[in-house]
């Protein structure tokens, strides 16, 4: 038997089935008409509602906020190792020098 391949829904589409449910359906309606779980739609509705600017990003995209913090932690990452390869210059250049 094989595994049921997991369904993918574009921005577009989760917007719509939202503004429906906003503009006076029920979740459960909506969800029924458009073939999809209740509680897949109330999760959507949930992340619209939360951050409607940057709801749904979409795969390989982040949030404005989350782009930046993995750009921070990157340049983070990247100082530390330049840091310590120094150290370790400086410790081996300390002994040659006596």
């Amino acid at each position: 038997m094989e595994p049921l391949q997991r369904r993918k829904f574009d921005t577009q589409f989760k917007m719509e089935a939202v503004r429906l449910v906003l503009n006076g359906k029920s979740i459960k309606q909506v969800a029924s008409d458009l073939g999809i779980g209740a509680s897949v739609l109330a999760r959507w509705r949930r992340e619209y509602l939360v951050d409607t600017q940057h709801a749904f990003p979409g795969k390989g995209h982040l949030k404005p906020e989350d782009e930046e913090m993995r750009q921070l932690k990157k340049q983070l990452r990247d100082v530390t190792e330049e840091r310590d390869i120094l150290k370790k210059a400086m410790a081996i250049f300390s002994k040659q020098s006596r």
